[in-house]
């Protein structure tokens, strides 16, 4: 006869996990609130994501309905993909880099024009640990956010932490932004 097999204790998490669970929970709600906000304006959005890669697609899709407000993602990582999925210029890319608000303001519109939504947001970034160059450390997320109709924005923000925490912030401050942005446009 076997002994019983004995499980290991379950862990419990760190306050470090803690931390970036109660911040992906945060990315979620943020994009349910945007998706609340675009369905109210019969509004679709599209998103071009790169140091992203994809976790705010993940999130405008976690939670049913979302067929109402999500139209596309584009996971556009490297700079071809930019070029041939969003048209990103070859010259904004040589003379800005990736990680630049010319950058992210071209991939939003591009987001916009290659598919039937009518708002698009964009995210280009250094989520690291490498990848730092001068003047762009580690953490440093460039945005876009374009509409049919109403001016492009764009804004860069650094973020501290690590890989995770840096993609997590990214992702919950292109969602929260892209809210603020698409009820000034609806108050226009």
């Amino acid at each position: 006869m076997n002994p019983p097999s004995r499980d290991p204790p379950p862990m419990k998490p760190s306050q470090s996990e803690e931390a970036l669970f109660d911040l992906e929970h945060q990315v979620i709600e943020a994009a349910v609130a945007l998706g609340h906000a675009l369905r109210a304006r019969g509004w679709t959005i599209a998103c071009a994501e790169s140091c992203t890669g994809g976790l705010i697609c993940r999130a405008l899709t976690e939670t049913g309905g979302a067929s109402d407000w999500f139209e596309r993602g584009f996971i556009t990582y490297s700079n071809a993909a930019k070029i041939a999925q969003l048209g990103v210029s070859a010259d904004t890319l040589k003379h800005h880099g990736a990680v630049s608000e010319q950058t992210a303001s071209e991939m939003a519109e591009g987001a916009l024009a290659h598919s039937r939504a009518q708002f698009a947001l964009s995210v280009t970034g250094i989520a690291g640990p490498g990848g730092a160059v001068p003047g762009k450390p580690v953490g440093t997320v460039c945005f876009g956010w374009a509409a049919l109709d109403a001016p492009l924005r764009t804004e860069t923000v650094h973020f501290a932490g690590d890989r995770p925490r840096v993609r997590a912030h990214a992702a919950l401050h292109a969602l929260r932004r892209a809210r603020e942005r698409l009820i000034a446009i609806a108050l226009t």
